[in-house]
């Protein structure tokens, strides 16, 4: 059944298409304020940091929507949340006037130690009820719902109890947090799991869903690699289209995070997403 628009829990908007905002692109973006509907930032790229990165930000977030999506929160984690780094994710959400703010459904490190990668968590009950305590924690502290992303993952855990859509599934409604669905995650994730896909989809609470990574990857044949180095393939912007079917539209977002192109490029692939948006086109917002 094709939904005519499906709100989301909170009534957070729909911001149209957007791309990653990446250093390369500063000087193009703020000279020529192309047509974009919005940006998301890598939230830990502007902590802790002045200067160039920020004077950037800072005009570019007067011009357009700014989301903010981490890769440090370690949701997953056993250490004790980082009350501090809270702060910081706030005080930065304030400045750019964030839409909303989120990560990923992972852990990044243990005992105070970041090991700058997104590990996957068991699916289990026990670990379910800890995420959903830390992620309710999360929330009450930052007064705004989490939106966690899905994962890309290359191996399971003999101890889950629980298909991973469940997990997520259960996590979003359980922890009454958002959801930001990478269709492409999805897809590495069946691939390398020989799972379907469209199930996987059809699990989701699309209510709680507020917004949609696309990217390319990596095809060895035997698995998929999470690269975001190119192209979205044809496989995904199918199960993008039934996404979109579900929902009536979800803020889209394309990531090429590696062998970076023109911003040009960028606008032209995300661009391909308005035939399954009603014909919508990118807004072009207007120069101060």
């Amino acid at each position: 059944m094709t939904q005519a628009s499906l709100p989301n829990r909170w009534n957070l908007p729909d911001l149209g298409l957007g791309v990653g905002l990446r250093t390369q692109h500063f000087g193009h973006i703020t000279e020529r304020w192309p047509a974009m509907d919005w940006f998301e930032i890598l939230s830990e790229n502007f902590i802790d940091t002045e200067g160039r990165p920020l004077y950037f930000l800072d005009q570019i977030a007067e011009r357009y929507p700014i989301v903010m999506h981490g890769v440090c929160l370690s949701v997953g984690s056993t250490d004790p949340v980082d009350f501090k780094f809270l702060d910081k994710l706030a005080a930065l959400a304030k400045r750019v006037k964030a839409v909303w703010l989120g990560d990923h459904i992972c852990w990044t490190g243990v005992a105070g130690l970041n090991g700058h990668d997104l590990y996957p968590v068991p699916y289990t009950e026990e670990g379910l009820r800890h995420m959903v305590s830390r992620v309710r924690t999360i929330q009450d502290y930052l007064e705004r719902p989490l939106v966690l992303e899905n994962p890309s993952t290359y191996l399971t855990f003999a101890s889950s109890s629980m298909p991973e859509e469940e997990f997520i599934a259960r996590l979003a409604v359980e922890a009454d947090c958002a959801l930001l669905l990478d269709v492409n995650n999805v897809y590495v994730t069946c691939r390398n799991h020989d799972l379907d896909p469209v199930a996987y989809l059809d699990a989701m609470p699309y209510e709680h869903v507020v917004q949609v990574h696309l990217a390319g990857h990596t095809d060895n044949g035997t698995h998929c690699i999470d690269t975001h180095d190119g192209r979205v393939i044809e496989e995904v912007w199918k199960l993008y289209a039934r996404v979109h079917q579900k929902t009536g539209g979800r803020a889209t977002l394309l990531e090429w995070d590696a062998n970076v192109p023109k911003f040009s490029v960028l606008q032209q692939e995300v661009g391909k997403a308005s035939r399954f948006r009603n014909g919508a086109r990118l807004a072009r917002p207007v120069a101060a």
